[in-house]
């Protein structure tokens, strides 16, 4: 019995995605809950799992674009689990047979091979009679009109492989005069070899888009503010050691200032709402987006009711976060929601920056690198390690004064931390 691998719904607002990779070799036996395969939509990056065990057969190639629903790959639960001991190439058979028995099983009408390519099969096959061609192999010789003798084997002994067959199919079409559309996953080179092209990838058309949109929808302005952070820097050396040891984390920067941003939100609370038409909405939580990048572009978790969680959980959960999102496990809901969001430019050296909010919310706070300045502190000139911090925000609901404030109200809680402990 052949099972079919679908794409399983992820979203309502996720119709289609690309199968950025396969997990498993074309042939090889897969278990239950196995990753088989990788596929990249404009929201995330998601792994597929083995319903059943058995052998694999693709209908899908990396770097497709298939839909919610598609059947990319049939798994054949009546083929037996290969003995380990057995060789990988001497395994290819084995996925052939399945592949031809589950063909057999759809009845498909019968293939017109023509005379002279049956004539190289059947030469090929008796200048090398130990080695005949797989069901599979012979099939697809047929369909793609490709003389057997002009191929190389890789299988075990010199074997001609399904592989083989379409790797020469591939390259016949290259250099034929109709090129098929590119796969998102292949590059395109200029012949000087100077630029390549190739199509966004659907996270970062999605990324682009958003961007742009924000751009257009929204009266963004941003303004600005500076942090003295010789206090967080004091006590985090202070208490480094037992926090680690206690939480199993160490202390960072961003968890000061989530709680710092929480505490600048409940003073200006405008900045915690959002237009939607002619209403304004308000919140009354803080689900804090935290910006983390990775090698396919920019996602944003959520911290959920930050003003809940103690300075230990907020550690764990971005570590756990940045975790996910670099393995590609990050999930929709994971992202969903939001009522301001942090973003971090400072870890990659940036001095100053103006982020563009991520709609709907109406601010973003921008955090950069902490350089040491000289600074006027009670009429001496001193050495202070600081840090230049940016908000933008929808001027259609958070006007300037209240900007400035929510930026006044951070900087007051960053240089002295005790603040966000009173709650004053």
């Amino acid at each position: 019995m052949s099972t079919e691998v679908k794409i399983p719904a992820l979203g309502e607002s996720i119709s289609s995605g690309v199968l950025s990779s396969w997990k498993v070799a074309e042939g090889s036996y897969v278990e239950i809950d196995q990753p088989i395969y990788e596929l990249e939509t404009d929201k995330i990056t998601q792994e597929g799992l083995a319903e059943v065990a058995g052998i694999i057969s693709f209908t899908a190639q990396e770097g497709e674009e298939v839909e919610i629903g598609a059947t990319i790959a049939n798994i054949d639960e009546s083929a037996e689990k290969p003995d380990s001991s057995t060789p990988a190439a001497e395994e290819e058979p084995v996925a052939e047979s399945a592949e031809a028995e589950s063909t057999q099983e759809l009845k498909p009408a019968p293939i017109a091979v023509p005379v002279q390519v049956e004539t190289d099969i059947k030469k090929a096959e008796t200048s090398s009679s130990e080695l005949p061609f797989s069901p599979a192999v012979r099939k697809i010789l047929a369909e793609t009109q490709i003389d057997p003798a002009t191929l190389s084997g890789t299988g075990k002994d010199g074997r001609i492989t399904k592989a083989d067959v379409l790797n020469a199919q591939k390259a016949t079409t290259v250099t034929s005069k109709e090129v098929p559309p590119v796969p998102p996953s292949v590059v395109s080179t200029d012949s000087d070899a100077r630029s390549s092209r190739r199509p966004l990838s659907p996270i970062r058309r999605k990324i682009a888009s958003r961007l742009v949109e924000a751009q257009q929808t929204a009266a963004i302005l941003s303004t600005f503010n500076e942090v003295d952070l010789t206090e967080i820097m004091a006590l985090r050396k202070r208490h480094q050691e037992s926090f680690v040891k206690q939480n199993g984390v160490k202390l960072g920067f961003m968890s000061f200032f989530v709680k710092g941003v929480v505490h600048a939100l409940r003073a200006v609370p405008q900045i915690n709402s959002r237009m939607e038409g002619n209403e304004l909405v308000e919140n009354h939580y803080f689900d804090i987006g935290v910006a983390v990048g990775t090698e396919k572009g920019l996602v944003v978790p959520v911290l959920r009711d930050c003003d809940a969680l103690s300075f230990a959980e907020i550690e764990q959960s971005i570590v756990e976060y940045a975790k996910k999102a670099r393995s590609g496990g990050i999930t929709l809901q994971d992202m969903q929601g939001g009522c301001f969001t942090i973003t971090n430019g400072g870890i990659y050296g940036s001095l100053l920056s103006t982020p563009i909010i991520n709609p709907p919310q109406s601010g973003i706070l921008g955090m950069h690198s902490i350089q040491e300045r000289p600074v006027a502190l009670n009429g001496e000139v001193v050495i202070r390690p600081m840090m230049y911090t940016a908000l933008s925000y929808d001027h259609r609901v958070v006007d300037g004064q209240q900007a400035v404030t929510f930026l006044v109200k951070l900087k007051e809680a960053m240089e002295d931390p005790a603040r966000l402990a009173l709650g004053i």
